[in-house]
């Protein structure tokens, strides 16, 4: 899964206009804060309705700026080899907060949770609660254990008893929902930590997610994204290989269902059904991240990924066949133990051939009961050059990319305001059907579309990362809005 892909626009906390008395804040102020990836969000949702429906309330953006909180939650990730340096340098900095703000209470949740368990208790006592990836639902037990005793509370399992998505939700956002298909993953990769911290791959019953999506629909959304640690895998439990794709046919029936993505799949079982399904449902957009993690044939087996270069080229190719303007991720490491100048070469060549829209690139970073971190790993400078060259590689396939869209007309949600409250107002922001990010400069006139619209607009300009639409109707540019 890719870490931050959500916009700051996309990340803002929910504004009120009211700041909360002290007979509004039910069993107190809380706030979340997420990292890693977009399984990690959509727990982070889970949480703050499993502590909405006990009786907490959300914090205002003001509330978190004044540290006014009776609650704050961290959310971890263990994916890179900083985690623990980061979860313990955050729940520190909020030691401090707890000194000034006796009563606060800090929880602990995630993978690094699930990993390091009884040791962050014992390393930070200050912290109230930890709980494992498969105990959200235990947190407010586990708050009101603590207030009792004054001891940290930890519970983190290791068998998974009830999917996350059977909790209630609090969603960031009312017009696009993340929707898990499900958890864990069977696959062995010798880097990945996400076996140990998310468990063996479980599938949700499709009726049970098709009643979600719709429920989310009924709620006001028009986007969703189906995530798994390996969605195209999704069925294979029982069998039934074409499950993914049915899934995805059954979900352009939904009325009101705007757009539908999926993330992340897995170019070992990425099947050419799937293709299918994806060309020929109107609201499955046209954007696939795969993960390549190396050009290289020799790394890819020591890593353990079931797959060859020519086999990622090939799925590419027929993803371009059906779908010519698919836009297509990746993630990529650098310096994977034993990787050579020459298997690096390799990792550059089939970038330049599948010309992705943009790249996750990571360092490669041993994690603690992985296999490639009893390897022979390779020098950091080493490393470190062969990262600034793949970026400066990508990001030249990306500015060119993004440049074949100047001129032409995208359809974009619109999901915000761009950038901060003293910024320009008079310009949306949202993504087109492909995922690429857009600014939109609303013509001198028109009045201000709002969240969960869909602006047409011709692209004038490309950045470096995202498109800028800024339409000249005097020239014949186009503008327009559907709600």
């Amino acid at each position: 899964m890719n870490e931050d892909m959500m916009t700051e626009a996309e990340r803002a906390p929910i504004e009120s206009d009211e700041h909360l008395t002290t007979q509004e804040r039910g069993k107190g102020v809380f706030h979340i804060h997420t990292l890693g990836c977009q399984m990690n969000v959509h727990d982070s949702e889970r949480i703050a309705g499993v502590l909405e429906t006990d009786g907490y309330v959300p914090a205002t953006e003001e509330q978190v700026n004044d540290h006014d909180l009776d609650l704050i939650v961290l959310n971890t990730c263990a994916v890179r080899e900083n985690a623990a340096e980061r979860m313990y340098g955050t729940v520190g900095l909020w030691a401090e907060m707890k000194r000034q703000r006796p009563n606060l209470q800090i929880a602990v949740g995630g993978c690094m949770a699930q990993l390091d368990r009884q040791k962050i208790a014992n390393k930070a006592p200050w912290v109230a609660a930890v709980f494992g990836t498969k105990n959200i639902g235990d947190l407010p037990q586990l708050l009101n254990q603590n207030r009792a005793t004054d001891t940290p509370q930890v519970k983190v399992d290791d068998q998974l008893q009830q999917f996350p998505s059977q909790l209630p939700a609090a969603r960031a956002s009312r017009v696009s929902s993340w929707v898990a298909i499900s958890v864990g993953c069977n696959n062995t990769c010798t880097f990945c930590i996400v076996p140990t911290t998310r468990g063996k791959e479980k599938d949700r019953r499709p009726g049970d997610i098709l009643d979600e999506v719709r429920q989310c629909v009924a709620n006001g959304a028009k986007e969703v994204t189906l995530l798994g640690q390996n969605v195209n895998s999704f069925g294979y439990g029982i069998g039934d290989r074409y499950a993914f794709s049915k899934l995805l046919r059954a979900c352009g029936t939904i009325d009101g269902l705007e757009r539908v993505r999926f993330t992340s799949p897995h170019p070992a079982a990425f099947t050419d059904d799937v293709i299918e399904a994806m060309a020929e449902t109107p609201n499955v957009m046209h954007q696939l991240h795969m993960p390549l993690q190396s050009g290289s044939d020799k790394i890819l087996r020591a890593m353990r990924r079931s797959y060859r270069a020519s086999k990622f080229m090939t799925i590419l190719e027929k993803v371009r066949q059906a779908m010519p303007d698919a836009q297509i991720s990746t993630d990529i490491i650098v310096g994977f133990p034993g990787e050579t100048e020459e298997d690096f070469q390799q990792t550059l060549d089939v970038v330049r051939q599948a010309r992705f829209s943009s790249a996750f690139t990571f360092i490669y970073s041993p994690r603690p009961g992985t296999p490639a971190a009893e390897m022979e790993q390779v020098p950091h400078d080493v490393v470190q050059d062969r990262f600034n060259r793949l970026v400066a590689l990508q990001e030249q396939i990306t500015a060119e990319n993004l440049q074949s869209f100047e001129g032409r007309d995208v359809e974009v949600m619109i999901t915000g305001t761009q950038g901060k409250k003293d910024a320009d107002t008079h310009r949306v922001t949202g993504r087109e059907k492909t995922g690429v990010l857009v600014h939109i400069g609303v013509p001198e006139g028109q009045p201000m579309p709002q969240i969960g619209d869909f602006v047409t607009a011709t692209v004038t300009h490309a950045g470096r990362h995202n498109l800028i639409a800024d339409p000249d109707l005097a020239q014949g540019q186009t503008y327009s809005v559907r709600h």
